[in-house]
């Protein structure tokens, strides 16, 4: 019997993959640091390498905006159409030159790298090599025997990229233990400041410790979660490549409003917009929806305002995935929970109960979505794939409206629209 390959995982990362992403189209900025924010231009969620010595995670954009404008740091609004799109491309590349991948989030991914001859090192490479050729996103590879410990090992290929070229291997022992003994405990996946602070108090202050600690101690004193990941600090694996993500149990899609609003047309737009956003991400992991939830809300956090939070649960005639029925009660629903006198501030629409078609166990006479509602939405779809988010909508869902999110400082969405793709222009 032949025996099995020793597992092997490696941990793909995108180097500040936000900024990096609004680099590709900007040349210019190759040098320049940049911080991305979040919605509203609210605060910083993206930096450069040069950027974070003027910017933490997190911080409001208003109180550093002048800081950043003195030192030259260049200011984006959070453009997740273009981040969504260049992430599938460099995912693609990637499945292309792996036998088995786990997309782990927008800018990571887990490969099963077991069975593969050769130099793992040199694969590693031509894998960063690939992907910057084709995608021009920068990427740094960990090897291991287990997740976590190609977590930690992407982590050294970026903290000591000049010496290791964006790939570190640490199968071999004596590397898998100094990096180890040189990494804070706080670095390990899944150690929060909180759990950091606990295990100080038993001595385990790196990586190491954590890796020698008792497993059993860890699970009677903390959870399982720990005790597995010090096992697999340790070099065993604990943990699998899920390859096919389960469909999600709810989908929600919410805003911050780029203004306050105060009368419900507005507010029911909003409603409409997000509920189709929701009803994409529904049919696109081919669930049904039995009920949605509506809920809007003032700001919570000024004093001089009063507060106001009100939400609907909505039963539907039958499990769906329609664009059109699902806003058409999500905007009834809006306009029963709306209160006038109040300043509202943001909406949310959530998606419960959410099965496979054919796990509904209604009874014979149970009314069903109309075979016409699917080819529709296949239709919906099928535009909306090729022309661009919204190019085909709800008639109440609004191209530019004025209650949108407070973006000033958006690239161009130079890969998913027609009229706003690269130009280059001859010297």
């Amino acid at each position: 019997m032949t025996p099995m390959p020793e597992p092997v995982f490696a941990l793909i990362d995108c180097n500040s993959f936000y900024a990096s992403c609004e680099r590709v189209f900007r040349p210019d900025l190759a040098r320049t640091p940049i911080v991305v924010l979040s919605n509203n231009d609210g605060c910083v969620i993206a930096r450069s390498a040069e950027a974070k010595a003027w910017a933490r995670m997190g911080e409001p954009y208003y109180q550093i905006r002048d800081t950043l404008r003195r030192h030259g740091v260049q200011v984006f609004s959070s453009n997740y159409a273009l981040y969504g799109d260049m992430s599938e491309r460099v995912m693609s590349l990637i499945e292309t030159m792996v036998p088995a991948c786990e997309v782990y989030s927008i800018d990571e991914c887990f490969a099963d790298l077991a069975g593969i001859p050769g130099n793992l090192t040199q694969l590693g490479r031509d894998i960063r090599t690939r992907v910057l050729r084709c995608t021009g996103i920068p990427v740094g590879v960990g090897i291991a025997t287990t997740k976590t410990l190609a977590k930690l090992a992407n982590h050294t290929a970026k903290r000591l990229q000049a010496h290791t070229g964006g790939v570190v291997d640490i199968r071999e022992p004596f590397k898998r233990d100094w990096v180890l003994r040189n990494t804070g405990v706080a670095e390990v996946w899944g150690i929060g400041k909180r759990m950091t602070a606990h295990l100080a108090e038993l001595g385990i202050r790196s990586a190491m410790d954590l890796a020698t600690a008792d497993p059993r101690l860890l699970r009677e004193r903390f959870s399982v979660v720990i005790e597995k990941t010090a096992r697999e600090l340790g070099g065993t694996p604990c943990l699998a490549l899920d390859e096919n993500d389960p469909p999600r149990q709810e989908i929600c899609c919410s805003r911050m409003f780029g203004q306050r609003l105060t009368t419900l047309a507005p507010i029911q737009q909003a409603v409409a917009t997000y509920t189709g956003r929701a009803a994409q991400k529904l049919r696109a992991q081919g669930s049904l929806c039995k009920r949605l939830r509506v809920s809007i809300r003032t700001g919570m956090f000024n004093p001089d305002e009063p507060r106001y939070s009100q939400g609907a649960l909505v039963q539907l005639p039958y499990p769906t995935n329609d664009t059109l029925l699902l806003t058409r009660m999500a905007t009834e629903a809006t306009g029963r929970i709306f209160r006038p006198g109040y300043r509202y501030s943001k909406a949310e629409v959530l998606l419960l109960d959410l099965r496979q078609p054919g796990e509904f166990s209604d009874d014979l006479f149970a009314a069903a979505q109309p075979a016409a509602c699917d080819r529709l939405m296949a239709v919906l779809d099928e535009i909306n794939e090729r022309y661009g988010r919204a190019a085909l909508r709800a008639g109440s869902v609004p191209r530019a409206p004025a209650w949108g999110m407070r973006r000033e400082m958006m690239s161009q969405s130079y890969t998913t629209r027609l009229d706003q793709l690269w130009r280059v222009s001859a010297c």
